[in-house]
């Protein structure tokens, strides 16, 4: 048996296996297991974190303080609007993030990915403003959908929409990162 020497494999587990279990705990259960579900996986998905890389990444650490704070209001109060306006903030803090970082001359998005993407300066700005922007509009439309539309619809939207939606974002990228892209020497 091959012996894992890499945890390439961590990444998207933190990121997607908590979406996972909320999106099949939903289809099986109902609206608040599937929230209790989402915050045991967010929280399992640290420990794991910590106990193989000895750190916690900062991203996926604000994005689970905002899931135990709001999954557990809905789990307490037994109202789903916490659980549906939890995407809300995270997409708002995490623009208010990037876009404040800006303002104070500092760009987080190439602190948090600028040793695996070497990119001019000017081009870690542009993208980061864009991201910020994308933020904020995937907050006010998650706003929309869970006010507007059934849950069921919701929990699609939030599980495939929203990640539809930002690969798309991702994919407009292409052209602005080939152009200020640096070449490794």
């Amino acid at each position: 048996m091959q012996h894992l020497n890499s945890t390439k494999w961590l990444k998207p587990t933190i990121e997607y296996g908590p979406l996972i279990v909320f999106f099949v705990t939903y289809w099986l259960a109902g609206l608040f297991p599937a929230t209790a579900a989402i915050v045991l996986a967010t929280v399992v998905g640290l420990c794991l974190s910590y106990l193989i890389e000895r750190h916690i990444p900062t991203m996926p650490l604000i994005t689970a303080v905002i899931i135990v704070i709001f999954g557990g209001l809905t789990l307490w109060l037994q109202d789903e609007t916490f659980i549906k306006m939890k995407p809300t903030i995270i997409q708002l803090t995490l623009g208010a993030i990037l876009l404040g970082g800006l303002f104070a001359n500092k760009v987080f998005l190439k602190s948090l990915m600028g040793s695996s993407l070497q990119m001019e300066d000017v081009g870690w700005s542009i993208l980061t403003r864009r991201l910020s922007l994308f933020f904020f509009a995937m907050a006010a439309l998650n706003e929309v959908v869970w006010r507007t539309q059934s849950t069921d619809f919701w929990v699609n939207f939030k599980v495939f929409g929203i990640l539809g939606l930002t690969i798309l974002f991702l994919i407009a990228q292409t052209l602005l990162l080939k152009r200020y892209l640096v070449e490794k020497k």
